[in-house]
């Protein structure tokens, strides 16, 4: 497997060339322990989970020695099992997850409301048309911060389709923002995982999520 640090400075070195101040999350789903660590050694501050296991087995190895962002689907029984370990929720789509998340949190989270930009049925997320109301019920959760909106591309190879949902879903963060909602700031945007993020991040992505492209993979992961 190849080394860590060489690939995250590749990587790191093409998002500064395009912008400074993007941030990125290593997605360990694919490898084990051991190989997270090697990725904080290397420099990696954030740290990208999408099932609740997964998380909690590097959580109890690795406590704070990262950011933790949950970015999977998040059923609303397995809440109480991660939301006061991480330190972003990238998956927030619903009323009754955010019902859950105000009834087990134990501080101020900080989420991203996940957007179905590309409106397919097999992608959770809200609509864009619905998104704003959305935003604003949240409003009543005290213990909800909405930093910025989460989507998710098409799997496509069509450069201007993918351009599309990442140039729709940044208009939608700043018109979000532009409002000034105190629980809602939205100034970030979480867009563009291993084969499309130089793409996401020309369009204004302040978070990409990168597995494989950065970390790898691992037959047996921890």
């Amino acid at each position: 497997m190849k080394p860590i640090k060489p690939v995250y400075e590749n990587i790191k070195e093409e998002l500064d060339s395009i912008r400074e101040g993007i941030n990125l999350i290593a997605v360990t789903k694919q490898v084990g322990i051991e190989r997270t660590k090697e990725a904080i050694e290397a420099g990696i501050q954030h740290l990208g989970e999408n099932r609740p296991e997964g998380f909690q087995k590097k959580f109890e190895a690795i406590q704070h020695g990262a950011e933790w962002h949950f970015i999977g689907n998040l059923q609303s029984r397995k809440v109480k099992e991660i939301i006061n370990d991480i330190d972003y929720l990238h998956s927030l789509d619903r009323l009754s997850l955010a019902k859950e998340i105000q009834k087990r949190a134990e501080h101020v989270i900080d989420c991203f409301v996940q957007v179905n930009v590309s409106k397919e049925d097999s992608k959770s997320g809200i609509l864009p048309e619905d998104t704003l109301d959305f935003i604003k019920t949240l409003e009543h959760y005290d213990k909800i911060n909405v930093v910025g909106l989460m989507t998710m591309a098409p799997n496509v190879e069509d450069e201007e389709v993918l351009r599309k949902v990442f140039r729709d879903l940044k208009a939608l963060q700043l018109d979000v923002a532009e409002r000034e909602w105190p629980h809602a700031p939205c100034t970030e945007t979480s867009m563009g995982m291993s084969n499309d993020y130089l793409i996401a991040a020309q369009e204004g992505a302040t978070f990409v999520r990168i597995g494989t492209a950065l970390i790898g993979s691992e037959s047996e992961a921890e």
